[in-house]
């Protein structure tokens, strides 16, 4: 797990290293271990690095292998490494280093631009083949790990996060006010290719992109799971499926203990992070260090999950730690966790997996976390009324449920350089739902959750939180063979007994009643919850700050309709909305954008 950066220039130019050092150096927290640069002529490379596989020098990057003529800078981790190294050396390849990065130079090597297709984790990919003189990007299938991309005429730059960019100079800074649709409509997502800027996009999931050394490139989508019955499976019936997904659960889970030092868990007390804790016992793993957090409670509203979560560290003899933090800890640590998004996030508990890896990365460098479990499973609410929708009524039964504003709001709140005449969200939204390989409404909305909105929520948060402090952060339920295997799934397996009813069929198999049959929890911060008292001051300074005034985002009347004491009934939206928007400010301003 680790940052990287690099410049491509197409003019005749030499890259600017100096560039690619700042880029570097701002993702210091990405990789405390070492840091690396590597210049080719046309393209620079450069790398901050934490040690998990391969702990020597002989593990550092970029990795260059002058036989080969290829260069790597590589950020997450390769769980089949160990298995593809053997069918490489097999195949006539020596290796130096028992790195994970040396086995995809190799697999480049071997298979050329279809290495991707055998690589089984979590990766974002800048590789130099200075032979053919390209330069080759990817991204892992569920964009678990990102890929930020800067494009000027003449020059390509690329780092793991967007701040990293910004560091580097030169990129234009201006809203877009297409992704700015999305953050209002979408619970601040903003899905890839765009950003929030207009200057910087992302790479997509499950996508190779090939630059040639005169600026041609190219794109290619080289995974993309059909959400329809295999009539291979048309015997199967609910004992099978649960027996089926099980079996592809327990082999991500151990797949993720791939590692030189100790892995952890992230335990929250619900039924996802405390099936990754069983499954780990089952499979052997003893005294495993487990960690849970919480908060202070208001008006009745528990800041913790400690009930649930001791109950599974007790019955499994785990090392558990329990973080209790109270609010006092809350506006340092939004003021921190902002400086580390690499994008606005206006998730509640976004600060929450702030302090909760700082508390970790005290411990362990790797932890197991249950994110995508609801995305792939069918774990939410809205998911329920699909399973009768038409197959055309997705959009708007979907929209109904997730949607924060519709486009006429929005309308009225954004300022008018930033005001849409078309609903670009729901254009998109439409455009994904109605694509053919979706079978239901329920399958058109599950690809949706967990290929487009995924990436851009709790993936996204995690990987910003974590690195923040040096934690890699591993996800089984994101496993590729487990989400193909779940698209494939019956929709009325996955929402049975209220939502993720196959997945829950395998926890009793494993885990107390009571954990599984609990009512569905979220992250608890109740004081961000309701935005009230020094966070909501912190708030309120951020949109009434000059630089939000100057910039013009959103209507004067509407921030000061927010502002003003709610009554009971809008509290709780009010208090939602003030702070997506407050987050978004506070956001640009930190990183001082204008």
């Amino acid at each position: 797990m680790c940052g990287i950066s690099g410049e491509a220039r197409f003019d005749g130019h030499s890259p600017d290293a100096a560039a690619v050092t700042r880029m570097t150096e701002a993702m210091r927290s990405r990789g405390p271990d070492d840091e690396g640069l590597f210049t080719d002529g046309w393209v620079t490379l450069g790398h901050r690095r934490l040690t998990i596989i391969d702990l020597s020098e002989a593990g550092g990057q970029p990795m260059v292998r002058d036989d080969l003529g290829l260069a790597l800078v590589f950020n997450g981790c390769i769980y089949n490494y160990p298995e593809l190294r053997e069918e490489l050396r097999r195949a006539g390849y020596a290796f130096h280093s028992t790195s994970d990065t040396e086995v995809i130079l190799v697999a480049y090597a071997h298979w050329g631009e279809r290495f991707v297709d055998h690589l089984v984790g979590m990766f974002a990919i800048g590789l130099v083949d200075r032979v053919r003189r390209r330069l080759i990007l990817a991204r892992d299938r569920l964009g678990i790990k990102p890929l930020y991309l800067a494009e000027t005429p003449g020059r390509l730059r690329f780092a793991s996060t967007l701040p990293a960019l910004l560091r580097a100079g030169d990129v234009d800074t201006g809203i877009d006010p297409v992704a700015l649709h999305h953050y209002l409509s979408w619970h601040s997502i903003v899905p890839a290719p765009r950003t929030v800027l207009r200057g910087v996009r992302k790479l997509p999931p499950a996508t190779l992109r090939v630059i040639e050394a005169d600026g041609r490139s190219r794109e290619e989508v080289y995974w993309r799971p059909d959400y329809v019955r295999e009539p291979a499976d048309a015997g199967m019936d609910a004992a099978d499926w649960r027996a089926a997904i099980g079996d592809a659960l327990r082999a991500a889970v151990r797949r993720r203990l791939v590692a030189d030092v100790p892995v952890g868990v992230l335990l929250s007390g619900g039924l996802d992070s405390s099936l990754i804790v069983a499954l780990l016992a089952e499979a052997g793993q003893q005294h495993l260090r487990t960690f849970s957090i919480g908060f202070d409670s208001h008006d009745g509203e528990s800041g913790d999950e400690f009930h649930y979560s001791d109950l599974v560290a007790r019955s499994y003899d785990t090392d558990h730690h329990r973080i209790r933090l109270a609010d006092d800890d809350l506006v340092p640590a939004v003021r921190r966790a902002v400086l580390a998004m690499t994008e606005p996030m206006g998730s509640h508990d976004v600060v929450a997996f702030h302090l909760l890896s700082e508390q970790v990365a005290q411990h362990v460098k790797v932890a197991q976390s249950g994110q995508g479990a609801d995305e792939v499973f069918a774990g939410y609410g809205y998911h329920q009324p699909l399973v009768e929708a038409p197959r055309h009524g997705a959009a708007e039964t979907f929209a109904a449920a997730f949607f924060d504003r519709d486009h006429d709001e929005l309308r009225r709140i954004v300022g008018p350089a930033y005001a849409l005449e078309h609903d670009a969200s729901r254009d998109l939204l439409a455009g994904h739902l109605a694509a053919p390989g979706a079978q239901t409404a329920l399958d058109a909305v599950l690809r949706l959750d967990t290929h487009l909105m995924l990436p851009d929520d709790p993936v996204k948060r995690v990987d910003s939180m974590s690195m923040a402090w040096g934690l890699e952060v591993r996800t089984p339920f994101l496993d590729q063979d487990l989400v193909t295997l779940a698209a494939h799934c019956p929709p009325e397996h996955k929402v049975a007994q209220g939502g993720k009813g196959v997945l829950k069929e395998v926890a009793r198999e494993v885990l107390p009643a009571e954990v599984i049959d609990r009512p569905k929890g979220y992250f608890p911060v109740p004081a961000l919850r309701k935005v009230d008292g020094p966070v909501r001051e912190l708030v309120a300074e951020a949109l009434q700050a000059p630089a939000a005034r100057e910039r013009g985002l959103f209507r004067p009347e509407y921030v000061a309709h927010l502002l003003a004491e709610p009554d009971r009934a809008e509290a709780a939206a009010g208090s939602n909305k003030l702070w997506q928007l407050g987050l978004l400010e506070l956001w640009l301003q930190t990183h001082d954008i204008r």
